[in-house]
């Protein structure tokens, strides 16, 4: 195996996804998304290549001058010891300043949360999140994005069902 095809094979194992927050969508209306670095330590991202993390209860917001990730959940690194992190510490997102103050405006003015809604491994195997600028949907809008979800599946039960029978019919004929 030349080098080559060990960096391609260690580029491809370093994009992963590490946890999804699929409530998130369903929860909040999306508008925009940002992709963030995040600052970890040692331990935190040997946890992560475990693909250990859970940030469904998570959320950021703007505090210090910064755009932080509150309540992400990383559990210990068991070999680690002593030297551990504390599982749902406060973590700075990296952005630029630019995307900071806008997204600190739209928070603090407009009634916007900060939603994570993906954590993964980038191709150079740096730890990243994919935010989401989104306002909370009413129950209403629940009721109708639950309703649309169930009628794109009946759509694709009917049209298979319409396929199967018509090419079932031309073989028949044949």
């Amino acid at each position: 195996m030349s080098k080559e095809q060990i960096k391609e094979n260690a580029r491809q194992a370093a994009k992963k996804l590490i946890a999804e927050n699929r409530r998130a969508r369903f929860e909040y209306a999306v508008e925009d998304t940002y992709e963030a670095g995040i600052v970890l330590t040692g331990t935190e991202v040997k946890s992560l290549r475990l693909g250990r993390a859970n940030i469904a209860e998570s959320y950021a917001s703007s505090e210090k001058g910064g755009i932080w990730l509150i309540n992400a959940n990383i559990p210990e690194y068991a070999p680690a010891s002593q030297f551990n992190h504390a599982p749902t510490r406060p973590r700075k997102l990296l952005l630029r300043q630019k995307e900071i103050n806008k997204l600190t405006a739209a928070i603090e003015r407009e009634g916007r949360t900060l939603v994570p809604l993906k954590l993964y491994f980038n191709d150079k195997g740096l730890a990243k999140i994919l935010i989401a600028l989104a306002t909370g949907k009413k129950a209403q809008d629940k009721r109708e994005a639950t309703k649309d979800r169930e009628w794109k599946v009946e759509q694709g039960r009917l049209l298979r069902k319409n396929l199967k029978g018509e090419f079932e019919g031309r073989i028949i004929s044949a």
